[in-house]
């Protein structure tokens, strides 16, 4: 495997010379100029003002789409024009048919395949960041940031203003962009990077003012000069965003319980503060945040041994959260095989659900998350092509408050913590190499010993990554990270550490470490090096990366486990112009391979991937992966290795036209061993746009989960000596999951819109044929002899050797049947620009029983009669410009 890894990339190396893609550095010498003004622009789509009327605009669009390379089938026009606070922008873009332009209206930032028209900017000319604004011919706006040269975040939202009318010629739009959202150089005469793109929905059109042929992976740094911009500053402006808060909770509760009797209700005040420190540096500070009005997380089943990963909805956290992105600069394609990239900052970390245990209580009030008091981030670029950020936040001491036979106690949950993270990039030749660093640090204050055997001390990460080109024309890159983790607690709280599911240090069959129980500390090292060619139809890329056995990020990161050593190089090609049967088409494929430190194969196999675009805009895309026979070092949850057997695993993909009123997606998985049945999962997705500003999606889901060995639990016995005096317990299980996401938005105007999310889920687990594990290195089992009618018990006892010296043990009946119904509802009013309403309405129901059984009607019923719990709540926030 790893001799053929290296002949795959001395191949690529080689190929590069038969594929490479032309140079489009050598572009024309075309400028964009934007002309100084001292009229007022009224910002309403008209453009009656003189100075759109008595110049000629920037037109010759290329299109990237549906034809590459020929020139647009519509005129576009584009001015700019600014003045000492602004950059303004006007386009006319005209349009052979006015009645088939595409306008239909949607919340900020949601994409609906309308006519549109964007600008996208590079105030710093570092060529590998920007931020770029849009609007629809309906009037919905677009921003977001651009980083790495081609990636965009949405996330960002500014205050700016802008206006979409149809008329006769096609439409106009207007933009008035404030030179205080931007970050840009002190010069008294500015050149930036600009580019501009137009879509003509009904002809599945993308035109752009600089052509990008679609082999390359860049964007930013093809971007035209933009000249004429002299003498501004970017205002040192001050945004102060304060809210007032209600909320009513009504949730369920146990009669008698003093500290629930069902409803709750809570006031708040808090703020968020936005300012600029000069011209490249922004400062973001929130007191007393409340995010009541993001969308709720899905249910889900986790029977694996892992962390579920949740993304962040809170604004305050996404964004400008791009700099932190720590290992993925330079390379436009980070691809991964069984590898789970530790994310170094992982704000959902900050205001996590209480950690520490609860002491037993009669009754007990426990706070559902952690307070924060206050936070802070400073994000920009200082001299030198430095791009700089730091999160700074303390969330506040949590208390349980109890009560045990009348007497009322509380009890730490929570210390208080800190959160520290720190960032810094720098890049070189206009961004062909690149280098940076992190430093994160939480540190926690114990007011209760209790919680110091419970929960790390302090944890300090730390890392550098950058990436160099490697070639004068930017076809490859070699990208790299590398980084070291501490944390320090306790000796009973390191020895619990050691032995969680990220690190298992207590496998028998380990060498290459062992617990220390007298350890206080535990630390890391990890890293990554990728391989990436970033132009041309033949794409190719490589990896090598590693996570030492005590690597961890998980007090501020996210990291699903460590002793890792991984590896994959993968390579294809794709054939992007029309031909009489396919409109794009793309056939790739992998090796890779993953081992521990003992240096024992883990994970191996060859994988395929390919996508195929018809003319008519309809698309599959479909995998397949081929795993041999390896090691599995996890299944038995800190247990000896299992030899685990090959295994297959097909995905298909088909998606209809976006552009339809009606969009339909179908899914479909297949995975398993070839001796045992296959499980199998399938998802569709509808899109209906019953009106021009409604848009309806439904997402029902079902999967049946074959598990020929599933984890059920561990009992010591010393008698089981060839498994090291622990008998590891597995039984068959059929899980059968239902459910759908189901999505209204509902945009009244531009500033105006109803959200609702709701997520009914059933899931069912019945576990049979309970059995051990025979022997380490083996996929051998010890079936019990247990009668159905006993594995249907609550527990039940399991005598493992009959009349021999075992005592047996008692296992508790794993089998469940979950129901759950989760959704909100968000309506959402900008009054004035920058404040808005929210009105909210969350509601979640469940219900558990202890059986196997998948009964759909019965199931769907008792979620209909399980007592939901229900918030409601107002936030008012208004927008000062200081």
């Amino acid at each position: 495997m790893k001799t053929f890894i290296l002949i795959l990339l001395t191949s690529a190396l080689t190929a590069s010379s038969l594929f490479g893609a032309n140079d489009s550095l050598n572009k024309k010498n075309i400028v964009v100029k934007a002309y100084r003004i001292s009229e007022s622009i009224n910002i309403d789509g008209i453009l009656s003002e003189d100075i759109w009327t008595s110049q000629s605009g920037v037109s010759d669009f290329i299109q990237r789409d549906p034809i590459e390379g020929s020139k647009a089938t519509e005129r576009t026009e584009v001015f700019l024009a600014y003045d000492d606070e602004a950059l303004y922008v006007a386009a006319k873009l005209y349009d052979s048919s006015p009645d088939s332009i595409v306008a239909r209206l949607a919340r900020r930032d949601v994409e609906t395949n309308d006519d549109l028209f964007g600008i996208f900017l590079d105030p710093q000319y570092d060529k590998r960041s920007g931020y770029y604004y849009g609007t629809s011919a309906a009037g919905t706006q677009y921003d977001g940031v651009l980083y790495n040269d081609r990636w965009d975040d949405d996330s960002w939202d500014g205050v700016w203003e802008s206006k979409a009318v149809i008329n006769n010629d096609g439409w106009y739009c207007e933009m008035r962009i404030p030179f205080s959202h931007m970050r840009f150089k002190e010069n008294e005469k500015h050149t930036w990077g600009v580019n501009f793109r137009r879509d003509i929905s009904r002809k599945n059109e993308i035109d752009y003012l600089v052509y990008i042929p679609k082999n390359e992976q860049v964007f930013v740094s093809r971007f035209y000069d933009l000249i004429g911009i002299e003498n501004i500053k970017s205002s040192s402006s001050i945004e102060i965003l304060p809210y007032v808060i209600g909320k009513a909770e009504y949730i369920q509760h146990t009669y008698g319980d003093p500290f629930n009797d069902g409803s709750k209700y809570s006031p708040g005040i808090g703020g968020d503060l936005k300012m600029s420190i000069g011209s490249n540096l922004k400062l973001n500070a929130t007191i007393n945040p409340d995010f009541g009005q993001v969308e709720i997380d899905p249910a889900v089943i986790n029977l694996s041994d892992v962390e579920t990963f949740f993304s962040e909805k809170r604004p305050f956290f996404i964004e400008g959260s791009t700099i932190f992105n720590f290992g993925q600069g330079g390379a436009t394609n980070y691809w991964g095989f069984n590898w789970g990239n530790p994310i170094f900052f992982y704000s959902r970390r900050i205001a996590r659900v209480p950690q520490g245990s609860i002491p037993d209580a009669d009754y007990s009030d426990v706070p559902l998350g952690t307070y924060i008091l206050g936070a802070a981030k400073l994000t920009g670029k200082i001299g030198g092509n430095w791009t700089i950020g730091t999160i700074q936040a303390i969330t506040k001491k949590e208390l349980a408050e109890l009560q045990i036979n009348g007497t009322r106690s509380v009890a730490e949950i929570e210390p208080m913590t800190y959160y520290g993270v720190f960032r810094a990039q720098k890049e070189f030749a206009e961004g062909r190499q690149g280098i940076g660093g992190i430093a994160t640090l939480t540190a926690r204050k114990f007011d209760d010993n209790r919680l110091k055997d419970e929960i790390n001390k302090n944890a300090f990460t730390s890392g550098i990554d950058g990436w160099t080109f490697l070639d004068s024309s930017r076809t490859w890159v070699f990208a790299g990270a590398l980084g070291y983790t501490n944390i320090s607690g306790t000796k009973e709280r390191i020895l619990d550490l050691q032995q969680n599911s990220q690190h298992y240090f207590q496998r028998p069959d380990a060498k290459q470490y062992r617990l220390d129980s007298n350890a206080t500390s535990l630390t890391g090292y990890g890293g990554r090096f990728v391989l990436n060619k970033q132009k041309g139809n033949f794409f190719f890329n490589s990896a090598f990366g590693f996570l030492s056995p005590g690597f961890d990020v998980n007090d501020i990161g996210f990291l699903y486990r460590a002793d890792i050593i991984n590896m994959h190089a993968g390579a294809g090609y794709f054939w992007n112009e029309p031909t009489d049967s396919y409109r794009y088409l793309e056939l790739g494929g992998a090796l890779f391979q993953n081992l521990d430190f003992d240096g024992v194969s883990t994970w191996s196999g060859i994988f395929h991937f390919g996508t195929l675009q018809f003319l008519n805009y309809n698309s599959l895309n479909w995998n397949l992966g081929l795993y041999n026979e390896s090691v599995n070092n996890r299944l038995t949850r800190g247990g000896p290795q299992i030899l685990y057997p090959q295994m297959m695993e097909v995905y298909l993909n088909a998606n209809s036209d976006s552009r339809k009123s009606w969009v339909v997606s179908l899914d479909l998985g297949i995975s398993g061993s070839y001796d045992y049945p296959f499980s199998w999962q399938i998802e569709s997705e509808l899109e209906i746009r019953p009106m021009s500003n409604i848009l309806f999606s439904i997402s029902p889901f079902y999967s049946r989960n074959n598990e020929f060995s599933q984890w059920v639990d561990v009992f010591d016995d010393q008698t089981a000596t060839r498994t090291f005096g622990k008998r590891y317990v597995f039984a068959e299980m059929k899980q059968n999951t239902l459910g759908a996401g189901i999505r209204l938005n509902w945009t009244f105007t531009p500033k105006l819109s109803l959200q609702i999310y709701m997520q009914p889920l059933i899931s069912s687990g019945d576990y049979k044929n309970y059995k051990e594990l025979a022997k380490p290195r083996t996929y051998d089992f010890n079936q019990y002899q247990i009668d159905e009618a006993t594995e249907n018990q609550e527990e039940f006892f399991v005598d493992p050797d009959g009349s021999g010296a075992s005592q047996g043990f008692v296992i508790s009946n794993p089998d469940f049947n979950y129901k759950s119904l989760r959704g909100n509802a968000v309506l959402r009013w900008e009054y004035l620009p920058g404040s808005v309403i929210y009105f909210v309405w969350t509601q979640t129901r469940s219900d558990v029983e202890n059986i196997g059984e998948f009964r759909f009607k019965q199931s769907f019923n008792q979620l209909l009669d399980a007592h939901p719990d229900n918030i409601f709540l107002v936030k008012f926030t208004y927008w000062l410009n200081l």
